[in-house]
């Protein structure tokens, strides 16, 4: 296949995808995220660089954000929320980090393929994502993408559109963001 060819997949596989995305639990995560005095985000690998992406774009409409192990994150408080990105829903270090968040008395939200994952079941607030699991032998979502790769895409698109929902709602447009922007670059 061109190089052509494989983009052109990806995006149909893309466009499949966002067909399987809950607008209503797109909805919740957005209240939560707007109720809540600070959020963190987590995720492990290249989910985790999606869920540095999301922390950045809050971080710009004004919003408390933070990322999970990172040097200068502070503790966590009552009611806060973390919204923990797997497709597996069983990396260890995130279901430590959704434990350890709930016995603090936060609220987890969890974005992933498996609902009844163990980072799905300590959660309270599920985003059912689509895509395939990192080993494609028992998964009957089809991609020809490797591993975990349209679970990865799929969820920066959705953080980004979780992005313009709360913009929306909070008035706000790029240039107003960019205040927030970081300026020593």
């Amino acid at each position: 296949m061109k190089t052509t060819e494989y983009v052109a997949e990806i995006l149909n596989e893309l466009h499949r995808s966002a067909a399987y995305i809950s607008n209503e639990e797109a909805d919740q995560l957005a209240d939560h995220i707007l109720s809540s005095h600070q959020i963190f985000t987590a995720g492990a690998g290249r989910s985790g660089l999606m869920a540095k992406s999301f922390a950045m774009r809050l971080m710009h409409m004004g919003f408390n954000a933070h990322i999970v192990g990172e040097i200068l994150t502070p503790p966590l408080a009552e009611g806060d929320l973390v919204i923990i990105g797997s497709g597996s829903g069983e990396t260890k270090s995130l279901i430590h980090t959704a434990a350890k968040a709930k016995s603090l008395h936060g609220i987890v939200a969890a974005l992933t393929i498996n609902p009844e994952s163990s980072i799905g079941k300590q959660a309270d607030l599920i985003i059912r994502m689509p895509g395939s699991p990192k080993d494609q032998s028992n998964g009957s979502y089809k991609t020809i993408q490797p591993m975990g790769s349209l679970f990865e895409q799929t969820l920066l698109l959705f953080y980004d559109a979780v992005i313009l929902k709360l913009m929306e709602k909070k008035g706000l447009d790029s240039e107003t963001m960019f205040t927030h922007h970081a300026n020593l670059e």
